[in-house]
């Protein structure tokens, strides 16, 4: 959600902060602000809107000095404004925060009973005045912060500087990612790596109960009981280059460009003997024949590509799955047994809901096995099975080579498990391996057809509404797609089961009302036109993306994308291809900002 940045450096800081806070746009924000050390005393500049906005500011009022911390907010308590943004403090101290201090209210008025008053109406400044009474009660920051810490519930990752002294940067966290940089004369604190990939890729996790205090020429970790830990350096895989756009107009379009490769980075390590092979993680072939049912958790896009998988596993190794929604999980009582796995799906690993899904399937005695992009996040870190997608840095809010390997990686899973009950052969699992490997071609094929897609999605722009329909797997396919259009291009879109159209929804398809049917399941689709039918009878607008096949070929849509054939475990993997493209080509022609939508996180670290 929010980014933080702050550095202590010989460098000018503001320089530092606001490079790095540039790093950190794509997590999303509404406004921006940074405080720093000059001749000793702490000043702040801050402003609703875009970075461009605070560089203004500073030039009107600059910041001379190398310690200071930044901060990109993301509203969650106070709507977006000056007031409300970050850092918030005094004199003397200033913080940034990322997450929410849920007895914020609590603290607030209780600072109010002190004579403080307030100006916001985030939950951060009723941080902010609890530690500026702790600093001034303790007198210096660690007892300070740890008198914070006993009084404060909820989640946080919080930079910090005080008055007296200059040099320093001192960090907490519980729930929301905090890393410590370590650089050349310069030492960082940021929510997320490529706020500092300019400057370093080395950098310790800061766990949970740590405070980091960092000044220019050391980093020092203490625990709960401030004694000194020693932590493992860690080296990020991500350069500078991985946050390139690479002569592409926008990320997102860089990102579906890059699925054939990524697809390659994720499935040949699971590879040996053209047999798949999860044993380097940790997935025997006996943990995995012992599993009796799988509890899928995740959010968003990862939840569509909990979907498929639901859909493979019940396929193809015949073990039930059920799919929740992560903010759901927790309040729904589900029914754990010690021979099921939770299976979590998270781009960044740091997703609230879906951590506090893990945290309770551990606490039942389960195991949790996870899907995550990002090495080290919290999820990886607590998840007793990790399967890296290893996707590379994506930095477009809405997810889509994240999505195609996390599809990819359960439809493998799935094939993995058939073999382990002996519901396959291993020529059958040869021959399956040689079909996946001529995936990254068949979607290179589909990238050249890009124009074509273009022009199908300039027919949707001036439109106010449209619907998504297909069967089984291909209404996972009519999710994902209707949640990128209407994400990156603000037009109202729905999808839905073909088949329930009927049950309430047609009411809603009158003349040139844009339905977008999927067909990619040969077995349905004679039920699939029906469907079609039904549509343009009252008068809908088709666009067809589905199978190469003669049944088509008729006069069944008003327009229509055809997408070659593949086995059918496959057909998901290249089914959504065209279907990103005209979700991207809806947002491009209407001239909106595709990578940064309004409103959204590309990481969503509160509940």
């Amino acid at each position: 959600m929010c980014g933080i940045v702050g550095v202590v450096s010989k460098q000018q800081a503001a320089d530092v902060l606001v490079t790095g806070l540039k790093q950190l746009e794509y997590r999303g924000y509404d406004s921006v602000g940074l405080s720093i050390f000059e001749d000793g005393h702490i000043k702040t500049v801050k402003t609703q809107g875009r970075i461009a906005n605070l560089e203004l500011k500073l030039k009107s009022f600059p910041l001379n000095g190398g310690v200071g911390i930044g901060h990109t907010r993301w509203a969650t308590h106070g709507e977006p404004s000056d007031v409300n943004s970050h850092p918030h403090g005094n004199h003397r101290v200033s913080l940034v925060h990322n997450g929410i201090i849920e007895n914020y209210l609590f603290i607030k008025a209780r600072m109010i009973r002190k004579g403080y008053t307030f100006e916001s109406a985030t939950d951060t400044e009723a941080l902010a005045k609890l530690l500026d009474y702790y600093y001034v009660q303790k007198g210096n920051p660690l007892d300070a912060i740890k008198k914070v810490l006993e009084k404060i519930r909820g989640s946080y990752a919080v930079g910090m500087i005080f008055e007296g002294h200059p040099d320093q940067i001192y960090a907490i966290r519980k729930d929301s990612p905090l890393i410590v940089g370590l650089g050349k004369d310069q030492n960082f604190i940021a929510s997320d790596i490529t706020a500092i990939l300019d400057y370093t890729r080395d950098y310790y996790l800061l766990e949970e109960g740590e405070i980091a205090i960092i000044e220019k020429d050391k980093v020092t970790i203490l625990d709960n009981d401030l004694e000194v830990v020693h932590k493992e350096l860690q080296t990020a895989s991500w350069d500078r280059q991985s946050a390139e756009k690479e002569g592409y107009p926008h990320f997102m379009l860089k990102e579906i460009h890059d699925q054939p490769k990524v697809l390659m980075n994720a499935i040949n390590p699971r590879i040996k003997n053209q047999q798949i092979d999860f044993s380097d993680e940790g997935l025997s072939d006996d943990f995995l024949k012992s599993i009796t049912k799988f509890h899928m958790v995740a959010c968003g896009t990862a939840m569509h590509a909990a979907m498929i998988g639901k859909h493979m596993i019940e396929l193809e190794a015949r073990i039930p799955c059920d799919v929740h929604i992560a903010s759901e999980f927790r309040y729904g009582s589900p029914i754990l047994k010690p021979s099921e796995v939770v299976l979590l799906i998270s781009q960044s690993g740091e997703t609230a809901d879906t951590l506090a899904a893990l945290r309770l399937a551990k606490s039942n005695g389960l195991k949790v096995i996870a899907i995550v992009n990002v090495v080290g996040s919290s999820i990886a870190r607590e998840a007793d099975i990790v399967l890296y997608t290893w996707a590379g840095l994506e930095i477009a809010v809405a997810s889509t080579k994240a999505y195609f390997v996390q599809s990819a990686l359960l439809t493998l899973l799935a094939k993995k498990l058939q073999v382990v009950h002996g519901l396959c052969t291993a020529e059958e699992i040869s021959l399956f391996i040689s079909d996946l490997q001529k995936i990254p071609a068949l979607v290179s094929g589909i990238l050249d057809e890009q124009e074509h897609i273009k022009q199908l999605a300039s027919l949707i722009v001036s439109k106010p509404s449209l619907f998504f329909i297909g069967r089984s797997l291909d209404y996972a396919l009519a999710l994902e797609s209707s949640l990128k259009l209407k994400e990156i291009s603000y037009i109202h879109s729905e999808a839905y089961p073909a088949g329930e159209l009927k049950h309430g929804t047609i009411s809603l398809i009158t003349d040139n009302v844009p339905v977008v049917a999927i067909a990619t399941q040969e077995k349905l689709f004679e039920k699939i036109i029906s469907n079609i039918k039904e549509v343009k009878a009252r008068g809908a607008t088709v666009f067809l993306f589905a199978l190469d096949d003669p049944m088509f070929e008729v006069d069944v849509a008003d327009h229509i994308f055809v997408i070659k054939k593949v086995q059918p475990a496959l057909i998901p993997l290249v089914s959504i291809i065209p279907l990103q493209l005209f979700a991207y080509y809806a947002s491009v022609l209407k001239g909106l900002d595709v990578d940064k939508p309004r409103n959204l996180a590309k990481s969503v670290t509160v509940e």
